[in-house]
């Protein structure tokens, strides 16, 4: 099983951020902990600020990997675009955050992403990670 997992904008910051919202860990070291976790599983991390790269490497997908993890930081509110990219990859999608969702501004509500999914995790910080690798292998299990 191949399993790409895309970080969106300022999660190159984590560490740095609102520890209470986001953890303490930074982007290296959740791909450190998810790597170690799952070691018989290829996973490959890839992040920008950029959302044409995002979309550029959600079309490009479902060709090399089984399954697409996605946080889209603040993307996940506002890209029609990233929106349609998923809608188009024909793998199992999850999209994660590490902040509970439901916990926070009004604006952070609506989850446009989050519909082109197949489902989302929200506010277990790292383990946001963990455990949408964990569903993606049983979804892949069964099919």
């Amino acid at each position: 099983m191949k399993i790409l997992i895309i970080n969106g904008p300022n999660l190159n910051l984590l560490g740095a951020r609102d520890h209470s919202s986001y953890g303490s860990f930074t982007l290296v070291e959740i791909t450190k902990i998810v790597k170690e976790a799952y070691p018989d599983i290829s996973i490959e991390f890839f992040q920008s600020n950029i959302e044409g790269e995002i979309v550029d490497k959600i079309q490009s997908a479902q060709k090399k990997y089984d399954t697409l993890i996605i946080n889209p930081g603040g993307y996940a509110h506002t890209s029609v675009a990233i929106k349609d990219a998923l809608e188009e990859c024909k793998i199992i999608k999850i999209e994660v955050h590490l902040s509970h969702l439901a916990k926070r501004e009004d604006y952070r509500q609506s989850l446009l992403t989050a519909m082109s999914c197949d489902g989302y995790i929200s506010g277990f910080k790292e383990n946001s990670y963990l455990g949408a690798v964990y569903i993606a292998q049983k979804l892949f299990d069964k099919k």
